[in-house]
This record gives structure tokens, C-alpha cells and sequence, in this order.
């Protein structure tokens, strides 16, 4: 009987990275139903952005109050983990505070464990705060209504309880320490859970161990249920954010890509010793792609689909995007949410297919997004540059407005104008080239 709990933990940890790994393959097939792109360019640059940016949280901090709490929460659940490992060995071993034999080294370890969980608790009330008593503006955009909005708000509670949980069982495992109760040798530093005590003081040793054993074993088994949601929830940044950074966008911003299929045509036209009539070679035909731009997240790549699953949600994007600003229909975080949205869609319709997609009659274009959405985009890329894991929104936007102006001839008719224009007086204006400086005899 005495190994009962170690069996129980042992399955229960089974399950829950069970659930994990397959929730990771899940995300790997799904981000792989974009199309290739090569990324293997200025990799020191890459490792630095990664380095830099999801690993040092420069771009957090650009709005400090936000920043500084969000790198309290980062710091604290990460370097919290080093408990949960002591927590994984002692409930498969049967042992109590396995690290304790590393003095002080520990005792300093605890402390500063129990500091940063006191920190994430401050920062996930003043988070909460934010998003449902202020009620800043990025919070309650009309994307975020329903479960964006629940999923935030679960998050918060979650790390709430996780963290409660490991200051009330080390409470608990102080005051055992004490009363020298059976195997809770004297181990730790408790800088915060000793203002818990007094909670405690009255109670029993068997109902002491009983807070503890309790506390201890929700927190193991919260943190492994929260894992597992991550894959349906808006922290899956806290996985992806790393990737994420590294393939992020190391082009000037400015700089848009271009097909290589049009590249190859311009070429031909300025080339004055080419033939317009000759066959097209075997590198012209490769060339051409099977669909200009991209309607559904299939016409993606694979670097676009990672930045939808990487979307925090924060909405600094959309907060900062001058169209939404002036009452545009556009908002960046929702062209990422949507896109996610529909490839998680796409992704159970293989799922209920044995691993096939079959045709539902729905695309990302018009069933998600917008043409009004996508119209509205002025290209200024402050989106790009206000996200704090490197997410490319306006690639997306780009990639179905070339689809639509390519392969429907659906531009707006003062966006055709233009283009009418440039073709027949090489300017946007309806002036052919001999009467372009009238203006000046006015």
C-alpha cells in the first residue's frame, strides 16, 4: 500500500505527457499544411532576435507596466519549474524534498522560488484588473468577446491557484518542519509562506500533513492539466514564442516579397535582347506557382501558420494600427485569431478524415476574413513592429490581397484606376506623360 500514491503519480504523469505529445504532434501537422519557405538566412541575426526578444522581452517592456508584470509571470513560472522537477523525482521515488541535501544552495532556491510566486500572483491581479475593471481598450474589441475573453480570464485563475498551492504547501511543510514530524527534514527558506503559518498554527500534525499532501498534489496535477491547454488556449505563445522569434522576419520592414514568376516576367520585359515569343524554360515554368496569394491557410506558409498559433492576443497590434485607430474594420489580432481559427478547423476536418482534408466549402477568405478587412490595410507595418514575439500579420493581408487582385481581379475600383493609370501614362493620375506638368503653368 505504501506505494500506491508513486503508482497513482506515476500514471497520472503518464496521461498528462501523453496528452501533451499528442497535442504536439497535432500542432506540428497542422503548421506543416503551410507551404514551404526557406528560412535558413542570417541565422546569427535569428538567434540574437531570439535571444533578444522572446528570451530578454525587449519588446515587452516598450509599455512598462505591462512589461514588468508580464516579466514577473515569465520568470516566475519558468524558474518555478525547477520545483516541479524536485516535485516529479519525490512523487515517483516516494522521497521528501530530494534537493534538501544541497544546504543552502536550497534554502536559497525556496526563497527565491516563493519571492517570484508572490510576484506572478501581484501580476496576475493587476492583469486581471485590466482586462475587467479598467477594461483598456485592446481588451474588449469585438474579437474578443466569448471565449478569447474566457480563455484570458482562465489563465489568470490558473496560475492564481498554482501559485496559492505551492505557497500553502510549503506553509504547510514549514510547520511540519517544527512539530519534527516523520520524514519533513528541515529544508528551505520561507520568506512568503511564513506569513501563512498562523492560518495553520492550530492544526493537527495529521491535518497538516493533509493540507500538504493535498496542496501538493494539485499543484503537480494542475500544472499538468494546464500543459495540456495550453494547445487550445493563447498562451501556447509561452512554447512557440522561442520558435517563433527565430523564424521571425529579418528583412527591412519595408520590404515586401515578391513572386518570382512576376520577377521573371518584369526581367523579360526590360531585357531588350530577349525574345517576348520564345518558349518558356523549364526554371520559368517551376516558377509559376499553382495560385497567386493565398484564400484559404492551406496557400500559406508554414512560417505564417506558426505566427497564428503564437498570437498572445495581446492586441498591441491592433491598438496600434492606424486603420483601426479611425474606425476601420481591421484589426491585425484578428486576421492572426482567424487564421488559427480556421487551421484549427482545417486540422479536425483531417482529424474526422484519417488524416485526408475533405472540401467543406469554406476558406479563410470571406468566411473568416473580410475583403473590407483586408482593404483597409495601409501596408504601414506598425503591427509588425508593436508585437512582442514577432508575429507578421500584414504578410497574411498581403498574400490574400495578391490573391484577390491576381487570380479574381477583385481590387477596389480606385485601386484598378491606378493601376489603369500607371499602365497607360506610367503615373497613378489621369494625365498622359505630355500633359503631366500643365499644373505648373496654373
Amino acid at each position: 500500500m505504501e506505494y500506491v500514491p508513486n503508482i497513482l503519480f506515476a500514471i497520472a504523469l503518464i496521461v498528462g505527457v501523453a496528452y501533451f505529445t499528442r497535442n504536439v504532434k497535432k500542432l506540428s501537422r497542422n503548421i506543416k499544411l503551410g507551404k514551404d519557405v526557406d528560412v535558413s538566412d542570417n541565422k546569427s541575426q535569428r538567434w540574437q532576435n531570439m535571444a533578444r526578444i522572446a528570451l530578454g522581452q525587449t519588446k515587452m517592456v516598450v509599455r512598462p507596466v505591462a512589461g514588468i508584470m508580464h516579466i514577473f509571470v515569465y520568470v516566475g513560472f519558468i524558474i518555478i519549474n525547477i520545483e516541479v522537477l524536485e516535485i516529479i523525482l519525490d512523487g515517483l521515488f516516494g522521497t521528501h524534498r530530494l534537493f534538501s541535501s544541497l544546504g543552502s544552495v536550497y534554502n536559497f532556491l525556496i526563497g527565491s522560488f516563493e519571492i517570484l510566486a508572490f510576484l506572478v500572483i501581484v501580476a496576475v491581479v493587476v492583469f486581471w484588473i485590466r482586462r475587467n475593471v479598467i477594461r483598456l481598450q485592446r481588451f474588449i474589441k469585438p474579437e474578443m468577446k466569448g471565449w478569447p475573453k474566457k480563455d484570458g480570464n482562465m489563465i489568470l485563475y490558473i496560475e492564481f491557484v498554482l501559485m496559492t498551492l505551492f505557497l500553502t504547501m510549503n506553509a504547510a511543510d514549514s510547520q511540519l518542519q517544527q512539530l519534527g514530524a516523520e520524514h519533513y527534514v528541515q529544508a528551505g527558506s520561507f520568506p512568503i509562506s511564513q506569513f501563512l503559518t498562523p492560518l495553520l498554527s492550530r492544526m493537527s500534525e495529521s491535518g497538516l500533513m493533509m493540507v500538504e499532501r493535498t496542496a501538493w498534489w494539485l499543484h503537480i496535477l494542475g500544472i499538468l492539466v494546464f500543459l495540456n491547454y495550453l494547445y487550445y488556449s493563447k498562451h501556447l505563445h509561452i512554447l512557440l514564442a522561442f520558435p517563433n522569434t527565430y523564424f521571425g522576419k529579418v528583412k527591412p520592414k519595408g520590404q515586401l516579397d515578391n513572386l518570382q514568376s512576376v520577377t521573371n516576367e518584369v526581367k523579360l520585359m526590360m531585357d531588350p535582347n530577349a525574345d517576348p515569343f520564345a518558349a518558356p524554360t523549364t526554371t520559368d515554368v517551376a516558377a509559376v506557382p499553382e495560385k497567386f496569394g493565398a484564400s484559404d491557410v492551406m496557400d500559406l506558409n508554414w512560417v505564417q501558420l506558426l505566427n497564428a498559433y503564437t498570437c498572445t492576443e495581446c492586441g498591441r497590434c491592433t491598438s496600434e494600427c492606424p486603420a483601426n485607430q479611425t474606425g476601420k474594420k481591421l484589426s491585425p489580432r484578428k486576421i492572426m485569431m482567424d487564421t488559427r481559427d480556421r487551421l484549427e478547423e482545417v486540422g479536425k476536418n483531417m482529424d474526422a478524415n484519417k488524416g485526408e482534408f475533405v472540401p467543406d466549402g469554406k476558406q479563410l477568405l470571406d468566411d473568416y476574413i473580410s475583403r473590407e478587412e483586408l482593404w483597409a490595410c495601409t501596408t504601414c507595418n506598425a503591427c509588425v513592429q508593436a508585437c512582442p514575439v514577432s508575429i507578421d500579420p500584414l504578410s497574411i493581408i498581403v498574400e490574400m490581397r495578391r490573391y484577390l487582385v491576381m487570380e479574381q481581379s477583385a481590387a477596389p475600383m480606385e485601386l484598378n484606376n491606378m493601376m489603369s493609370n500607371i499602365e497607360n501614362n506610367g503615373a497613378p493620375w489621369p494625365y498622359n506623360q505630355m500633359d503631366r506638368l500643365n499644373w505648373v503653368n496654373e
